[in-house]
């Protein structure tokens, strides 16, 4: 079975990066065909500083490789290392009825937050479903809210088809239902946009920081408290075992503890759980060579994998005469 997934350099990586998509493409990785590439393309609707997005690139390379994107068990580049996924970008335009992109989530959330309202914006369904599509995969693991973009890549795929025959394959989305949406600082899905999420890399004492600042109710410390609902609860659970979310529940509900407890508890938990992933950080952020070697390793192999797509694609068009 071959998964792809793909992520934006756009800053720095939150839990819900990590539990959203990239914890399901580590784990994918000793018995699927895994292919996972830094979107930098997709960055630059939000990043207009060419120096800084080159920056962000190599960081998310280097906090990929960190959080246990294995190079020769997956197949591991930046997007713009493969110029043919532009080729099918473009050339699956024709198939993107303009309706189908004005009803894009994403979209339409953006501009309502102030983002400009331009071309990139717009189609980039378009270009991630060119993403999915080059390479032919079976699943795509996907956070709830980015399962349209995946169904759009289907829409187009399938136009596609009926037009020039069954070429492409339509991929199937998967989400984990329990990390579906991870919620953020405000209780809103986390995402940079938002400006509501908690980091997996840095200092400890901001990480602290950030975490208190999380939105909980007003309870009394010695009254129990609902756990459901609770937005440090439901960041806490990611990072723990059955017997351990079990004594949590029951600090809840017993009460004699506030908030306040169960948000160190969460720091604690939480560093812990990025130990390991902090000193492989360290490491290849002294070797950035050894990074950038691995990336064009990546491209080489992404680039195998798309060509023979590419050629048919351009002999079915009529773009190779």
């Amino acid at each position: 079975m071959r998964l792809l997934t793909g992520i934006q350099p756009s800053g720095d990586l939150h839990i819900g990066n990590y539990f959203g998509s990239i914890k399901q493409m580590v784990d994918a990785q000793n018995d699927s065909e895994t292919f996972a590439f830094i979107a930098n393309y997709h960055a630059m609707t939000s990043v207009n500083d060419g120096q800084r997005l080159a920056e962000l690139t190599m960081q998310s390379a280097t906090d990929f490789l960190a959080l246990g994107i294995d190079e020769q068990k997956s197949t591991f580049w930046v997007q713009s290392d493969v110029k043919e996924v532009l080729e099918l970008y473009w050339i699956l335009s024709s198939f993107a009825p303009m309706g189908l992109l004005e009803r894009a989530h994403s979209y339409k959330d953006k501009t309502a937050r102030g983002f400009a309202t331009n071309h990139s914006l717009f189609s980039y369904p378009v270009l991630m479903a060119a993403d999915i599509l080059l390479f032919s995969p079976d699943i795509v693991p996907v956070g709830k809210d980015q399962i349209q973009h995946v169904e759009i890549a289907r829409d187009i795929a399938i136009k596609f088809n009926n037009h020039y025959g069954d070429i492409l394959k339509i991929p199937e989305f998967k989400v984990e239902e329990n990390v579906a949406t991870v919620p953020g600082t405000d209780g809103q899905k986390m995402s940079k946009s938002y400006g509501n999420t908690v980091n997996i890399f840095g200092e400890e004492k901001h990480q602290l920081k950030t975490i208190k600042k999380i939105v909980t109710e007003n309870v009394a410390m010695e009254e129990p408290k609902q756990y459901e609902e609770c937005n440090v609860y439901n960041m806490a659970k990611l990072f723990l075992n059955e017997i351990e979310l079990i004594d949590l529940q029951d600090r809840y509900t017993r009460g004699g503890e506030g908030h306040g407890h169960f948000k160190l508890y969460l720091a604690d938990v939480m560093w812990e759980y990025f130990r390991d992933f902090r000193e492989k950080r360290a490491y290849y952020n002294k070797n950035q060579n050894e990074v950038r070697e691995i990336l064009k390793m990546g491209a080489d192999k992404a680039r195998e994998q798309a060509l023979p797509m590419v050629e048919i694609i351009r002999s079915v068009t009529g773009i190779k005469y």
